[in-house]
């Protein structure tokens, strides 16, 4: 039929990918009756036939290398194009919220990955947000150093001057009573959630706090900084308990893993550590990203599996106690700027990537059988002319190029 929009309005139709799980996940649930360890799961075999028998990642707990999401899927950008700090997935995986740098929360569908609606939630830029634990609660830090708390329908309840300077990461303690939040005025704070009133004040730091998290079951909590310092605070007493000299640079970023014994830290050394801290020693060193690492999250169902975004648009997976330094997975220029944040889908099937050349990406796992296509070189517009020059400067002149990347 014909389009009924004006003249010179006319849209082109897009072929829209889903990536529905609920077929998958009721096959595990009807499967794991009868296999009652992940050995017993039938072998996928490499042939596109196969992708009927792709269970979600919980079903794989012995091979984290099927989670690794290196598939393009799909990029989503606002109206008004404006760098995004924070990406995170609603608690029940069905939207993902997005923190932009014009103070806007933009909620996208996380199976269709189409826009769903946007709201003026500061005055200047989200720097950071974090859910409560019961999932009921959201907090997120701006510029100006204010706080916001909001419940799960986007209402605004509460907003707290924290910090005098912007606030860079917020978490909750694991009973959700409390929440922690750092700033780049050097400061850690620990606040009590339902009275918004300051517990304790930890100074220790020699420069801007650039991150904070909370431990998944302790009264601890790990800050990275300026100052190239990793710091663990006693969040009752409010002191500090140990400090990490393991880097040359600023700590971007710290995130506990779930099994609350390891704590990754990601450098603008272009290193990621993790460390064991019943020890407090350094258990794994990653080398691999070309520029500072800038975000990092652990795998919501495979224990062992980072992922890290870099400075320069990359995304690589990282498989900790493996023994080497090297990355398994990669995507290069994933995106044409540094990489503020990256959210894993709650069941761990879709990686979110948020960044500073204002789009959000969604990368899912590659189908069995599928070659994944090398995104191992860039693929970017910029990386298209330079090949284009290189071709026609080549005397052979020879052969066609490759395909370019995913399409929408």
């Amino acid at each position: 039929g014909r389009s009924m929009e004006m003249p010179g309005m006319s849209r082109k139709p897009v072929q829209r990918r889903t990536v529905d799980y609920t077929a998958t996940t009721v096959r595990h649930l009807e499967m794991r009756v009868y296999q009652k360890h992940p050995w017993d799961n039938e072998m996928l075999q490499p042939t596109s036939g196969a992708m009927l028998d792709f269970l979600p990642p919980v079903a794989y707990p012995h091979v984290p290398a099927t989670s690794f999401a290196t598939k393009f899927v799909h990029v989503s950008t606002n109206k008004i194009r404006t760098g995004v700090n924070q990406v995170l997935f609603m608690p029940d995986g069905r939207r993902l919220l997005t923190c932009s740098q014009n103070g806007e929360f933009t909620l996208w569908n996380g199976m269709s990955f189409n826009f769903e609606t946007i709201l003026q939630a500061h005055n200047c830029a989200i720097r950071t947000a974090a859910w409560s634990h019961n999932e009921n609660w959201l907090l997120s830090g701006d510029d100006a150093g204010i706080i916001k708390y909001w419940q799960t329908n986007l209402n605004n309840l509460k907003a707290v001057n924290a910090h005098s300077e912007p606030v860079r990461g917020v978490a909750f303690a694991p009973t959700d009573l409390k929440f922690c939040s750092c700033s780049d005025d050097t400061t850690v704070k620990v606040w009590d959630f339902a009275r918004a009133q300051l517990v304790s004040l930890l100074s220790g730091h020699g420069g801007d706090v650039k991150s904070v998290d909370w431990h998944p079951h302790k009264a601890m909590l790990a800050s990275g900084g300026k100052d190239s310092l990793i710091k663990l605070w006693d969040a009752k007493s409010g002191s500090a308990v140990a400090t990490l000299h393991a880097h040359k640079n600023q700590v971007s970023c710290v995130k506990w893993n779930a099994n609350g014994n390891w704590l990754v830290s990601g450098c603008r050394d272009q290193t990621l550590k993790v460390f064991d801290i019943r020890t407090l020693r350094e258990l794994s060193n990653f080398r691999g990203h070309a520029r500072d690492v800038t975000t990092v999250t652990w795998h919501p169902q495979h224990e062992s599996l980072l992922t890290s975004g870099g400075f320069d648009g990359s995304i690589l997976y990282w498989v900790v106690g493996d023994g080497g330094e090297e990355p398994q997975a990669e995507v290069r220029g994933g995106h044409e700027a540094a990489i503020w944040s990256l959210a894993w889908h709650p069941a761990g099937h879709i990686l979110c990537s948020g960044s500073n050349d204002n789009t959000t990406k969604f990368w899912c796992r590659n189908r069995p059988g599928e070659v994944p296509r090398d995104t191992s070189v860039r693929t970017g517009p910029a990386a298209m002319a330079e090949a284009a020059v290189a071709a026609a400067m080549s005397s052979g002149g020879g052969g066609g190029g490759s395909g370019g990347g995913g399409g929408e």
